[in-house]
Order: C-alpha cells, then structure tokens, then sequence
C-alpha cells in the first residue's frame, strides 16, 4: 500500500470484564440485569465513550442489553486502564500472522 494514501480508521473499540467487585445490576423493562461486560470506544477527538452490557440476574437466555456506564471513580479508573492496556497492545503488534 503506498503511504500517501490517506487510511481511515472509522472505530476502534475494546470489550473489557468487569470484575465481580465492580459488577453492578441495573432494571430494564422490569427486568434485572447483572452488567458484566464494557465496550469502550476512542472517538474521533480523544475522548473515551463506554457502554455496559449485561444478561437477565435471573438466568436464561435473556437478551444482551446495553446500559449506561455509572460515573463510579472505581469504573472510570477500570476504562482508563483498559484503554491504555489495548494502547499499549496495539502499539505492539506483530502484524498478520
């Protein structure tokens, strides 16, 4: 590829467990939900966006729901690390194998 072609990047995102001690549960639809997983996402002007996603506390095969990530000092500080780890991943990449 020649290197004066522009690359666009259009997402980069990472999913992220949340670890039983920061693990939360949330209602939906009268529904209670256990959020156990993060995708965050790095916007296009730096700043870091985060959805929570979780399944039925209850069990089954309940749907994989989206939630809004609580401004928890112990959960920001869990997305700036993680975001820094896959940083610090990318950066060191081996290329395709």
């Amino acid at each position: 590829m020649s290197s004066d072609i522009a690359l666009e990047v259009s997402a980069l995102a990472i999913n992220v467990t949340i670890p039983e001690g920061l693990r939360w549960t949330d209602n939906r639809r009268g529904e209670e939900f256990t959020l156990t997983t993060l995708n965050v996402r790095l916007l296009p002007d730096g700043r870091l966006a985060a959805k929570a996603y979780g399944r039925p506390t209850g069990g089954g095969r309940g749907t994989y729901v989206t939630f809004p990530v609580p401004n928890r000092p112990e959960l920001v500080a869990l997305v700036d690390k993680a975001a820094s780890r896959a940083g610090a991943l990318w950066a060191a990449h081996r290329g395709l194998s």
